[in-house]
C-alpha cells in the first residue's frame, strides 16, 4: 500500500493505493492523521484500493469523527462497488458523501 498527501489549495488529498487491511492500516492511519493535522478539508482518494478490511474502516470512522468534531468536512473518491457494499452493510457509508473523481470532490470542499 502507498499513501500520498497532495494540498491543492485549503484542502488535503489522502491518495491510497494498494489493499487496506492490517497490516497496512496503521500506515494509512498515521498518513490520514497528518492530513487531520493539515487541513479541515478532506478528499480520502481509494481509486486504486480493491480491498479494506474492517482495519480500514475503523481509520475511516476516526478520519471522520475528528474532522466532523472541528466542523470539518471530508469525502471519499473513487470508492469500489465491493467497498461501497461493505460500507453499507456496516452503515458507514452514512457518514460520507462519494464521488467519482478528485477534482469532483475539491469543487464541493470549496464552496464550504
Amino acid at each position: 500500500m502507498k499513501v500520498t498527501l497532495t494540498d491543492r489549495e485549503e484542502i488535503t488529498v489522502v491518495e491510497v493505493s494498494g489493499d487496506i487491511d492490517s497490516k497496512t492500516a496503521p500506515e494509512f492511519e498515521r498518513n490520514a492523521k497528518l492530513a487531520t493535522e493539515k487541513s479541515l478539508k478532506i478528499a480520502i482518494d481509494l481509486t486504486d484500493v480493491e480491498f479494506m478490511s474492517s482495519a480500514g474502516l475503523r481509520v475511516l470512522l476516526m478520519v471522520y469523527r475528528n474532522i466532523k468534531s472541528q466542523n470539518g468536512k471530508v469525502i471519499l473518491v473513487g470508492v469500489s462497488e465491493e467497498i461501497q457494499d461493505v460500507m453499507s452493510t456496516t452503515g458507514f457509508i452514512n457518514f460520507f458523501k462519494i464521488v467519482e473523481k478528485v477534482d469532483e470532490a475539491i469543487v464541493i470542499l470549496k464552496q464550504d
